[in-house]
């Protein structure tokens, strides 16, 4: 072959190569050095046991707007309702493992993780909303919060679940002896259970989903839950008194995995931290407007309201209580009662 053939033939093999080389290959191209970085998409599964009408839920839709809105889409909120996930225990230990991000959960079960807590389950240890929110929001709740670090979760905002009273299908409840012999359901908690030992009802400690189930059935006559509750879960239809005994106060906490709580950034767990904060908020004040139709509406499905409750005779009934748990929750009683008079 000649040398001018040779040349001719080696230009049109190295044509054939870039051709080869641009058109078959599917790697993205390289960005330039010092170009940002694509930022990583974080998601938070937020878990809770009641239904999408429930203040829980209303907490949970506020947490994820606040997240989504602050951390300009960086983080993201899945919300699980209706035990999807799990009852509050399950939830619980799933966080601890880290196997469960967050979750909105009743006080009861958190006191069997961590003891100290079960202090706001104490009966009438409240009077009015005003006094909770002064001790919650105050330098004792926030002591509280920091609690949850000793047991691998991360107490991030005291929510709303309201005071609780009293139903059952069997009589009006107005006074202790009105309530012995009566089946409630109570939760997994041993200051519920003894309180309403002490009021003399045959106490029976079980997880919400299951209460449901028996109420339906029969095989227990009654529950206590604030008025959301009673009203989410449609509870005329299987109860017919509901006392206004305003026995305990309970709050919710709004609580995250401390394991992945940990994997954020400071920023974004002060996005976190303010967005708990925020939605304990909003949850109140909504909750205060709803209760009104809320009421209508169970006393429409034919449940009658009972208001004139002896509450001097339930606070000497489950004085027992007081006698038993005084000293194990003593420092933290004497806390609460100092942080209600500022």
């Amino acid at each position: 072959m000649s040398r001018s053939k040779r040349y001719f033939a080696l230009a049109i093999a190295l044509v054939f190569l870039f051709v080869a080389a641009g058109c078959g290959s599917s790697k993205p191209e390289a960005k330039p050095a010092g170009a940002p970085a694509t930022p990583e998409v974080k998601t938070i599964k937020l878990a809770h046991v009641v239904n999408e009408k429930d203040p829980y839920h209303i907490t949970c839709l506020k947490f994820k707007e606040v997240v989504e809105a602050k951390s300009q889409g960086k983080i993201k909120v899945e919300i699980f309702p209706n035990a999807s996930l799990g009852d509050e225990r399950a939830l619980i230990e799933g966080m601890q493992m880290g196997t469960v991000h967050a979750g909105v959960i009743t006080n009861g079960p958190i006191g069997n993780f961590l003891p100290e807590l079960a202090v706001f389950e104490m009966p009438f240890l409240f009077a009015s909303e005003a006094e909770v929110y002064k001790v919650l929001d105050g330098p004792v709740g926030q002591k509280m919060l920091a609690q949850f670090d000793k047991v691998n979760l991360k107490g991030l905002a005291f929510a709303e679940r309201g005071f609780r009273n009293l139903t059952n299908s069997k009589r009006p409840v107005r006074t202790p002896a009105d309530v012995a012999g009566l089946k409630i359901r109570v939760m997994e908690n041993p200051v519920f259970i003894d309180t309403f030992k002490a009021l003399g009802a045959n106490a029976v400690p079980m997880a919400w989903t299951e209460a449901l189930t028996a109420l339906q059935q029969k095989t227990i006559d009654g529950q206590e839950n604030p008025v959301n509750v009673v009203y989410a879960f449609k509870l005329q239809e299987t109860q017919k008194y509901f006392s206004m005994t305003k026995h305990t106060y309970s709050p919710a906490t709004v609580v995250m995995s401390k394991k992945f709580f940990d994997s954020f950034d400071k920023p974004s767990q002060d996005i976190l931290v303010q967005a708990a904060k925020e939605s304990a908020q909003h949850v109140r004040k909504w909750g205060a407007d709803q209760m009104a139709e809320q009421f209508k509406v169970v006393q429409a499905g034919g449940m009658e309201i009972i208001r004139d409750v002896d509450s001097k005779a339930f606070q000497a009934a489950v004085k027992p209580v007081y006698d038993k748990y005084g000293g194990k929750f003593g420092s933290w009683l004497k806390e609460i009662e100092e942080a209600k008079k500022k």
